[in-house]
């Protein structure tokens, strides 16, 4: 019901756009996250944007991603620019309802993941 795209390999100080796109459910009244995983690390919350418009990012993210929807396609966005080898994970898109945003509890549906490497 979640399908994430548009990793990729990409030198650091570059920038890609992931894409989650929703199907199968009324992706307007859920929160958009976007968590990733690094080898051997918990999964860990990127960005997130709620139904209600509101808008959310890891301390380590700030300023350098931007998360966005276009609820008439049915689909949300990750910017991801400046990125740095740190940033280097599998990224996943999930919706939910809950108020925690930043926890992965919250969240109902998740897609498979896309693989995002930086190379320094």
């Amino acid at each position: 019901q979640l399908q994430a795209s548009g990793g990729g390999l990409v030198q650091a100080g570059g920038s890609l756009t992931l894409s989650c796109a929703a199907s199968g459910l009324t992706f307007r009244i859920y929160t958009m996250g976007w968590f990733r995983q690094a080898p051997g690390k918990e999964r860990e919350f990127v960005a997130a944007l709620k139904w209600s418009g509101g808008i959310y990012y890891s301390d380590s993210v700030k300023g350098r991603f931007t998360i966005s929807r276009d609820n008439a396609k049915n689909t949300g966005y990750l910017q991801m620019n400046s990125l740095k080898p740190e940033d280097m994970a599998v990224y996943y898109c999930a919706v939910g309802i809950a108020d925690s945003y930043y926890l992965v509890r919250s969240y109902d549906y998740w897609g498979q993941g896309t693989q995002v490497t930086v190379s320094s």
